[in-house]
């Protein structure tokens, strides 16, 4: 690894502990480089009944006391943000909350649930997840959306968990070595609250590996990158460069416009880097 690639930060953007099952591999390939690693979770997962008849206060403290022990069998890091189990909306708020958390890690990518309609993956809260987690990286830009932390105005492309019928392009992880510690993981939901067949996932790992020439792979939207078989996420060195550009600022007008003046009369003088509000 060269200085260039050191010190990374991959945010995974998730709704649910135990959503980090479907993307174990890419966390760990990606903690492998020694980069750091943060999961996300919009809400503390109180709506299972995993635990039978309980308060959701009390399952919530479960479900957060699990999402710990698992982000140590990962070796990551996480956070929690407060929106309510199954209530999960793709709106302002919703997108402003993960800017922030953006504005605070400032990472290099962002690992989502991306457009999926199969049973399971098409659950509400990881539709909106992922819609929400991709809109706060523009809002993370803008800096009355993030104040007082600084805008996150470094390339930070969006990788989605791939649906079945997802026609957009895609990146591979080989997540050959990692097979052992995401069984493991799997296992330690399974016997938790019943979440995570082992049979069930190396045959999810096995055929989304196979069109890509790969044993065990977890596969991705690459929303802004170029698609392919990766090691790891990061660094996404071949990001495209045509989107849109950043605009370029702070802008002062020199002469008036409008009432008693003509566009030959104003001018703007442009300082400083790229910028989005």
């Amino acid at each position: 690894m060269n200085a260039e690639e050191e010190g990374r930060t991959l945010l995974a953007v998730l709704a649910h502990p135990d959503d980090e099952l479907l993307v174990a591999g890419t966390l760990l390939a990606q903690r492998a480089r020694g980069d750091r690693v943060v999961i996300l979770y919009l809400t503390q997962g109180e709506a299972t009944d995993a635990f039978g008849p309980m308060e959701p206060t009390e399952v919530a403290r479960r479900r957060r006391a699990l999402a710990s022990e698992a982000a140590g069998i990962l070796d990551v890091e996480h956070r929690f943000l407060e929106f309510p189990d199954g209530g999960v909306t793709a709106d302002p708020t919703t997108a402003r909350a993960i800017a922030r958390v953006l504005a605070d890690l400032r990472p290099d990518g962002l690992v989502t649930w991306g457009r999926a309609w199969l049973k399971g993956m098409r659950h509400p809260d990881h539709r909106a997840t992922g819609q929400a987690a991709v809109d706060a990286l523009t809002l993370a830009r803008i800096r009355s959306q993030v104040a007082p932390a600084e805008p996150h105005r470094a390339p930070c492309p969006p990788f989605g968990i791939r649906g079945a019928h997802s026609r957009l392009p895609a990146v591979a992880v080989d997540v050959e070595p990692w097979l052992d510690r995401i069984l493991e993981l799997a296992g330690f939901y399974h016997d938790r609250i019943g979440f995570g067949d082992e049979t069930w996932l190396r045959n999810r790992l096995r055929s989304a590996a196979e069109p890509h020439g790969l044993a065990w792979a977890e596969v991705h939207d690459a929303w802004e990158t170029r698609p392919g078989v990766v090691e790891a996420l990061l660094p996404a060195a071949d990001a495209l460069q045509y989107g849109h550009p950043s605009r370029q600022g702070p802008v002062e007008e020199i002469g008036p416009v409008g009432r008693g003046g003509s566009p030959e009369s104003a001018q703007t003088s442009i300082a400083g880097e790229g910028r989005d509000g």
